[in-house]
């Protein structure tokens, strides 16, 4: 795990639409992610808009990020979501679906797909990761990503 951000990305000039699909479950970590996803598209993406779609749990976000990801109207889309490591496997085997699945997406329709569906081991981990006052907010880091996404397929549109 990285533990300090990549720089802040210079700020998009063209409107973006960003989608976020999210967990319900551990609903105050995830929506400390999307508190600082919003924080940071307003300073890098300011002329952008953010839609929510909330989903039951984690295996459920896949699902709603190929549809999303399939109309054509979003630009990018960010997967949220916190999965407890547990005493079994059902953590890795959730998680390492979900993971297989959004990288699918994204390449099958060429949208960028951004993965927070984290696993962690405890709440330290989680609000370390997650809340607003977590030194590694992982939505700041999923958004500066996004609009990195979104430069470089500029980029290689414009030919540059």
């Amino acid at each position: 795990m990285a533990a300090e951000f990549p720089n802040r990305p210079d700020p998009l000039t063209a409107p973006q639409h960003f989608a976020v699909v999210a967990s319900r479950y551990n609903e105050v970590y995830v929506d400390g992610m999307i508190h600082g996803l919003i924080q940071e598209l307003t300073i890098i993406a300011p002329a952008s808009d953010i839609s929510l779609v909330r989903v039951p749990g984690a295996f459920e976000i896949p699902l709603a990020v190929q549809s999303l990801a399939r109309t054509g109207v979003v630009d990018a889309v960010l997967a949220f979501g916190v999965i407890w490591e547990g005493k079994t496997r059902h953590a890795e085997l959730i998680a390492s679906s979900v993971t297989d699945a959004l990288m699918r997406i994204s390449l099958e329709t060429e949208v960028p797909v951004l993965n927070e569906v984290l696993v962690v081991q405890n709440e330290e981990q989680a609000a370390e990761r997650c809340l607003p006052d977590g030194e590694l907010n992982r939505g700041i880091e999923a958004g500066r990503a996004a609009v990195r996404m979104l430069r470089m397929f500029d980029e290689l549109r414009s030919g540059n």
